[in-house]
Formats: C-alpha cells, structure tokens, sequence
C-alpha cells in the first residue's frame, strides 16, 4: 500500500486511511471529518500520530501507513505497512482484555492500562501489508 499522499482519507467501505512513512519532516492534517468525528494526523519517518475529536487514537513508532482503520467499539481492525518493525499503540477501554492477531495469528491477549492504551509491536517488512484485529475480550 505505501504511504497515503492525502495523510488521511476516507475510503469506499466507511473506514480511514492516514500515515505517510516516507516524509522527512513532520506534517500534519486537522479538522479532518469523517462520520461527525474530527481526526488530526501527524506523520513522517519517526513517528505517525492519530487524533480523534482532539483524543489520542493511534500512535507508531516510527512512523506506519494504515489503511482501512474501521472500529466498533468491540473489535478494531487495520492494515499496517511500513519499512521497518513498529511500535504501535491504541486506544481501547481502560483495564480491559483484548486479543490481539496479526496477519491472522494470534499474538497475545493484553489489558490496557488505566489510560485506555495497548500497546504492541509489528513486525514489518518493507512493501508488505499486515492485516491487524484488536478484539475486546467480553
């Protein structure tokens, strides 16, 4: 997929796209509507940032294209592409169990911390796309 040149859109299926690995400095993108919500990007090289109705939602390090970032409420869903093994964190629920697969394997089931944030780290290989799910455990 590589980097989404936009910095953040909204795609056919009602999901986003955000996160363009490949600038060399910082550039963000505010007041981005998409389904009454207002989004804020931040991205390049070392880190892509995603804000929610001014909340923290996704954060890489260093930076990731995501693609096709779709969440429910119970399970949350994204591709992931970068050039190198990432460090990612979301917001979830505070104090909660949620499964987390990647590419399809499952990884680990983890509790966020009192904040709301898990945090993982992907694998990546340069021009490859990894499907991720983040499901409550209920």
């Amino acid at each position: 997929m590589s980097a989404v040149k936009e910095l953040i859109r909204t795609e056919s299926d009602g999901s986003i796209s955000f996160g363009d690995y490949e600038l060399g400095e910082k550039t963000k993108k505010s007041d981005f509507e998409h389904d009454g919500d207002l989004y804020k990007v931040k991205t390049f090289k070392e880190i892509t940032r995603l804000e929610k109705n001014e909340m923290f939602a996704y954060e890489s390090e260093p930076g990731t294209a995501v693609s096709h970032m779709k969440s429910d409420g119970k399970t949350m869903t994204f591709t992931v592409d970068g050039p190198e093994d990432a460090m990612i964190t979301v917001m979830g629920e505070p104090d909660t169990d949620y499964k987390i697969v990647i590419g399809g394997v499952y990884r680990d089931t983890q509790k966020s911390n009192l904040g709301g944030k898990i945090s993982f780290s992907v694998e990546l290989d340069a021009g490859k796309s990894y499907e991720v799910q983040i499901e409550k455990v209920e």
